[in-house]
């Protein structure tokens, strides 16, 4: 028997207009999920080829819609991916495929949700607010950041090229942090994919505070060839760990960050520290559609 076409959306997450952001492939597959086995999945994110591919599979019985949702890099499955979740809200608000300001996914971190929130900032036209903007915000667990575990960061620094580091840190999610002492450092930074791929764990954050007087708080970003992405466009699950760290760093909660990749995407996020959850909060545009045919 001939199997069921897949249906799938590629989607710019953390971003308000197209090709920029972090592009997402988001599938939906049906309730036989057990005929789309693991080798099956991750080809088909190699085949795509972008940072993230995910799947989604309705599950029937909670007082708000869920989806089982799974994350593939192209070469390997992750625990946890916030612009692939955010790219996969959209999918379902923007196309009316969920009855519900609210959606919860079911993932290998627990249960996280997304919710649609109106954008009233923005209007054209003769005034009126803009029906199809909208922001989506995540509820996330946080990303502890603890002292790095090797006093030797030459590897470290030989890996970033020689930049000028200010201090690092190791994320419990096996991330290493580098902090270099200026935005204009990050964002012109040349690193060495060949030595990041040499050092354990699932790759480098590169952060800087901003600028006095700048709007933002901090600027990243995020390479990891280990997972098959050389540079990641804009990450959220990584700002799990960054703020939590700035956090400590500027002894605040909220921040505006941006991830100065060459596609960039910018974040709003919110620390709460007593429950330890972080609430991402960003934008997404829809730029393909299609059906998987094998």
């Amino acid at each position: 028997m001939a199997k069921r076409p897949v249906k799938y959306y590629v989607v710019d997450a953390f971003a308000d207009s197209a090709f920029k952001g972090n592009p997402a492939a988001v599938c939906f597959l049906d309730g036989d999920e057990d005929e789309r086995d693991e080798p099956w999945l991750q080809s088909l994110a190699a085949e795509f080829n972008i940072s993230e591919t995910c799947f989604l599979t309705p599950i029937a019985g909670s007082a708000f819609p869920r989806f089982r949702l799974r994350w593939f890099t192209p070469a390997t499955e992750v625990d946890l991916c916030g612009h692939a979740t955010l790219a996969s809200a959209h999918a379902l608000f923007s196309n009316g495929l969920v009855n519900s300001e609210i959606v919860e996914f079911a993932t290998n971190s627990g249960i996280l949700t997304a919710k649609r929130i109106p954008d009233n900032s923005e209007f054209h036209g003769g005034g009126e607010v803009k029906e199809e903007s909208f922001f989506i915000e995540l509820d996330f667990p946080v990303i502890q950041t603890r002292e790095y575990s090797s006093s030797d960061v030459s590897m470290l620094s030989k890996a970033l090229n020689g930049a000028t580091i200010v201090d690092v840190k190791q994320c419990t999610s096996d991330i290493i942090i580098a902090v270099l002492p200026s935005w204009e450092s990050v964002d012109e930074l040349q690193p060495r994919i060949d030595e990041i791929a040499k050092i354990p764990g699932q790759g480098i954050i590169v952060t800087a505070a901003a600028p006095a007087g700048s709007a933002y708080d901090f600027c990243s970003r995020y390479f990891a060839p280990q997972l098959g992405i050389d540079e990641d466009p804009v990450c959220g699950s990584a700002h799990c760990a960054l703020a939590h760290y700035w956090s400590l760093k500027l002894n605040k909660c909220d921040f505006l960050a941006q991830q100065v990749s060459r596609r960039g995407g910018t974040l709003r996020i919110h620390l709460d520290m007593e429950t330890e959850r972080v609430q991402l909060r960003g934008k997404a545009i829809t730029v393909m559609e299609g059906r998987i045919l094998v």
